[in-house]
């Protein structure tokens, strides 16, 4: 058992009746990832080796201005989410946006033990107590793949590494979202919907390499109340079909029902930052994520994102 609430023991302050930030602090500088330069990728990861300039940067960004921060579930994120959490003085205000799950861990679990060993080595590996708490619920999902059963368990084991921190969304990693939507199913979306809100009291999110698609088929589907995070910049760097489509699209959503939220805006490094954000603040995007390492840079991004609403007022 955690050694903090678990939200659904506790009374929920709904985030999914508040708005989204406009500003999300993000973690990809931190565990070697560049899609330009691997020689920067392998230079960010030794650094960030050390959970002290992780917290380094952190602390830069609040200091800027952040208040919000995206956090996948890496296995270097209970650490992150250890140190935060022994500070609810300092850090206790900010406001949490989890992506789910890490692919690579289940990925090679599945490689290795095979579908139903993997399972079982997720949801009862912590020793007899917590095996035996699992068991009630676990024991006829793992015996029959039941898929929503599954679906739920997993999300529980990936969340526990957030408990105590107040939770404002949580993403589903577009690995996820988009072989689910390659099926053209709503079953799944639904399912992880509803989970979201009643189990967490959060948005759900879903991350996405084609954002015109699945906005479409939400509506199709009726599925409402989802952030959607999608790689937003002028180049069309990791946007599927193409920047047209996304700014038709863009244009069309009031933001109410599909909040969007706008990461890769330097196309990994591609776009200078004054033409990204003068670009991105054209558009109808409710949140930016961001990532950045140095003081000075994530002091920068923070103020021309906050310039949106003088581009805003330009374009009226």
């Amino acid at each position: 058992m955690s050694a903090y609430a678990h939200p659904i023991d506790r009374p929920i302050d709904r985030p999914i009746d508040r708005p989204i930030d406009r500003i999300v602090f993000g973690d990809n500088q931190f565990f070697g990832i560049n899609h330009m330069s691997q020689d920067k990728a392998q230079e960010r990861a030794e650094r960030f080796a050390s959970l002290d300039n992780v917290m380094a940067v952190y602390d830069h960004a609040i200091e800027a201005g952040i208040e919000a921060i995206m956090l996948n579930s890496n296995d270097r994120a209970r650490s992150i989410c250890d140190a935060f959490r022994a500070d609810p003085a300092r850090y206790g205000h900010l406001r949490w946006y989890p992506s789910i799950p890490y692919p690579h861990k289940y990925a090679a679990m599945v490689n290795d033990k095979g579908m139903v060993g993997a399972v079982q080595e997720i949801l009862f590996n912590k020793g007899a107590k917590s095996a035996l708490g699992k068991m009630v619920r676990g024991a006829s999902a793992v015996a029959t793949l039941d898929a929503v059963k599954l679906m739920k368990m997993l999300i529980d084991e990936e969340m526990a590494i957030y408990d105590g921190l107040d939770v404002r969304c949580v993403f589903l990693q577009n690995i996820i979202t988009d072989l689910m939507l390659g099926y053209d199913v709503p079953d799944p979306f639904v399912a992880y919907c509803e989970y979201i809100r009643e189990r967490y009291g959060a948005w759900p999110g879903l991350i996405t390499q084609n954002l015109p698609f699945l906005r479409a088929k939400l509506r199709e589907w009726g599925v409402e109340g989802v952030v959607i995070c999608a790689s937003i910049n002028k180049i069309g760097y990791l946007m599927s079909p193409g920047v047209a489509e996304y700014e038709a699209d863009l244009a069309a959503n009031d933001g109410a029902a599909y909040p969007v939220m706008a990461m890769s805006t330097l196309a990994s490094g591609a776009v200078p930052p004054v033409e990204a954000y003068d670009y991105i603040n054209r558009l109808n995007i409710q949140s930016i994520v961001f990532g950045a390492s140095s003081p000075g840079n994530i002091r920068q991004t923070v103020s021309l994102i906050n310039a949106a609403p003088k581009a805003q007022e330009a374009a009226e």
